[in-house]
């Protein structure tokens, strides 16, 4: 298929034109962003370890670079990590729903599963213990621990089980 007078392999080696007719007609132009190799010059050899470019960081662009110490982020004020529950959302859960005779629901979703589930479980049985008359102050207690717990979570006080302070 290729005779002695094919000279592609040269041609392509040194960086030509596979076409000849092309080269005539188009002659190459030197490229702004990677200019000619200083020691071979001519075109740059992208087998070489000089040969890529090394271009800044343009800043502003991107992501900040990750913080393993703190992987949802730092309070601005303190430098603490933060955690990825909100103080508003677990505040206003454990607030609002004692109104509804369900406790403990914010502490659940902090991840304190344990207080959470005491107040929860507690509550339940003090209401059916009340049909005896005896939950009644239990139940009271319960709703009282509750609310306060909520105003404390609004408040910035409490902390999710890895200790890290909640997003506001």
């Amino acid at each position: 298929m290729t005779g002695p007078a094919d000279d592609w392999q040269e041609r392509i080696e040194s960086g030509r034109s596979f076409y000849p007719d092309f080269e005539e007609q188009y002659p190459p132009k030197p490229d702004p962003v990677f200019p000619p190799h200083p020691a071979a010059g001519g075109p740059r050899d992208f087998a070489s370890p000089g040969a890529t470019q090394q271009f800044p960081a343009v800043p502003g662009y991107g992501y900040p670079p990750a913080d393993a110490g703190a992987p949802f982020g730092r309070d601005p004020v303190t430098g603490e990590p933060l955690s990825d529950k909100s103080r508003l959302a677990g505040g206003l859960l454990q607030v609002l729903l004692p109104f509804a005779g369900i406790c403990g629901v914010g502490r659940i979703y902090i991840g304190s599963t344990t207080i959470g589930l005491i107040q929860l479980l507690g509550m339940f049985v003090a209401m059916f213990m009340s049909l005896l008359l005896i939950g009644i102050p239990f139940m009271i207690a319960i709703w009282f621990w509750s609310v306060i717990d909520g105003i404390l979570m609004l408040a910035g006080n409490v902390r999710d089980p890895y200790g890290r302070k909640l997003r506001s």
